[in-house]
């Protein structure tokens, strides 16, 4: 843990806070999604369909005809579609991170090196620039690579993220020290907390959006095991350990709120998944949540309730 003075010049909301907009993209790369376009689609019109229904501004990037016209109708008139080039469509990591710096609404922008030269796609580098237009957001340049997912904030200073991601030589190369002072710079960071590791298997070297979270000011949810096979048990205890020892940006003991993880999850081709219900995003009025039909969902989703 680290505390900081912060710039004071910059102020990240929290999640949430109230929105203006929600960003995605409509998957259109075949090839990205092993050939199956349909599962994804899907997934990605009912997400929409459910902030819509909650009254959220939803905005969807589409990148070519096909792309355009199977969003069009799978979601209708519920979301904006905008023409746009993207690689990946998970946003959160390459789109901006919206903030207030001297009175103004900021787009912070980063780097990228496809999670540490994983999955180099085409235009995930300027896809967050072009959000950042269309938004209307002047935009804030830092030179070193760092994904949105790697980090979460509580509005008031206070961040999460993991030595795995931000200390991993595939990114900056960065000494726990320079990280600090990078996430000082970008985010006016007064108390940085750090988790060791993420979640077995994870190809984004274990990002914070997948295993922590602020819910509130002081409060953070984590993931409990879901059983004896459970491969990520240690992991998610050692996590739970190191949030209830830690204290916020003012000073406040963390209340750690622990869900039922997923516990053994298995992919199409039989690998252990990096399943987790953490991943959830809050809009305006609604929390939309990962599920995988096993047994522990109910009890994860009356948690985060």
């Amino acid at each position: 843990m680290a505390e900081t003075k912060g710039n004071a010049t910059v102020s990240v909301p929290a999640e949430w806070a109230p929105q203006a907009a929600m960003w995605t993209a409509w998957p259109a790369d075949a090839e990205e999604w092993g050939g199956d376009l349909d599962s994804p689609r899907q997934d990605v019109a009912a997400l929409v369909h459910a902030l819509a229904q909650a009254g959220n501004r939803v905005r969807v990037l589409v990148s070519g005809e096909d792309a355009e016209t199977t969003a069009r109708a799978a979601i209708g008139a519920v979301a904006d579609l905008v023409p746009g080039k993207y690689g990946d469509i998970w946003l959160r990591d390459t789109g901006p991170i919206f903030a207030h710096a001297g009175g103004r609404k900021v787009a912070l922008r980063f780097a990228t090196n496809s999670w540490g030269g994983k999955y180099d796609l085409p235009d995930d580098a300027t896809v967050g620039d072009d959000v950042a237009r269309h938004a209307g957001s002047p935009i804030t340049r830092f030179p070193f690579v760092l994904e949105g997912g790697a980090v979460d904030q509580d509005g008031e200073g206070t961040i999460l993220t993991t030595r795995q991601t931000l200390l991993n030589p595939n990114r900056n190369g960065w000494t726990k020290a320079q990280a600090e002072a990078a996430l000082v710079e970008a985010f006016g960071a007064r108390k940085i907390i750090w988790i060791d590791e993420g979640l077995k298997n994870d190809h984004t070297d274990g990002h914070i959006d997948n295993i922590a979270r602020f819910v509130a000011p002081g409060r953070v949810v984590c993931q409990a095991p879901a059983g004896p096979d459970d491969p990520n048990a240690e992991t998610l205890n050692a996590i739970a350990a190191t949030l209830a020892g830690s204290t916020d940006a003012a000073g406040r003991k963390l209340d750690v709120v622990r869900v039922p993880g997923v516990g053994l999850y298995r992919n199409k081709l039989g690998e252990i998944s990096p399943a987790s219900h953490m991943n959830f995003i809050i809009a305006n009025g609604i929390v939309v949540v990962p599920v995988y039909g096993t047994e522990t969902q109910a009890a994860a989703l009356e948690a985060l309730q």
